[in-house]
């Protein structure tokens, strides 16, 4: 039993390794992409629409509402990375059931580098709404000397996100392994239902967390609609 599909390699020649991680990862991205580009195609305005059309019309309305609900405005200006991150997230979930496959997810490299898109994603997309000047100055607020700790903030948070999303994958991968070594009939089949639904569960959750982080970094600098209504009644009381 392996503890990671990065100790699972196929091909190596010197120092260059090719694992399981990168096979499954680079596996799953061009199934999303094959997928992507046969499910848009022919896409209907009209009142009918194939059965193809309306499971993709569910799914993207679906992560829209999710990503408005956290607090983002304009969602579909996000859906590209979000989306792309839940549905890479599901997909390397729901192909546990397949024999021989290896969850990318499980390997700490794979974990890093979402959490590192996601590290790179929230200030790209702060930057994009407020401008740069406003947006660096967030990190001194509400005082100059908040801008240690909340750097700090934003490398321990992208730390948490790939140390979550791994040891819930990764754990689950060890506790279906050894329970195919004790018994190996009964207990894999339901862990790997249990294993399902768990990956689906952190993949909404590492996704509205990535949410919420962009949410914040796009936050609007003017008074809420709370403290201009308030503002108003006292001028008018005098």
């Amino acid at each position: 039993m392996h503890l990671s599909p990065d100790m699972v390699i196929y091909w190596q020649f010197g120092f260059v390794k090719i694992n399981a991680t990168i096979v499954f990862t680079w596996a799953l991205m061009l199934l999303l992409t094959l997928g992507s580009v046969l499910i848009t195609r022919n896409l209907s305005t009209k009142l009918y629409r194939s059965r193809r059309q309306n499971f993709l019309e569910i799914i993207v309305t679906g992560i829209e509402k999710q990503i408005e609900e956290v607090g983002l405005r304009h969602a579909n200006k996000y859906l590209s990375f979000l989306g792309t991150l839940f549905l890479f997230l599901v997909t390397a979930s729901i192909f546990t059931i397949i024999p021989g496959y290896e969850p990318p997810t499980a390997s700490l490299s794979t974990t890093a580098a979402l959490a590192l898109c996601v590290f790179i994603a929230v200030p790209m997309f702060g930057i994009a709404e407020q401008g740069i000047g406003n947006y660096l100055k967030s990190y001194m607020a509400p005082t100059k000397i908040m801008l240690p700790f909340n750097i700090i903030s934003e490398l321990s948070r992208t730390l948490a996100l790939a140390v979550r999303l791994f040891g819930n994958m990764m754990s689950g991968a060890m506790i279906l392994g050894i329970l195919l070594t004790i018994t190996p009939f009964i207990f894999p089949i339901v862990m790997t239902a249990l294993g399902l639904l768990t990956g689906m569960v952190q993949a909404y959750i590492f996704t509205i967390l990535a949410a919420v982080y962009i949410a914040a970094a796009t936050r609007s600098r003017e008074p809420s609609e709370l403290s201009t209504k308030a503002n108003e009644y006292r001028s008018n009381e005098f």
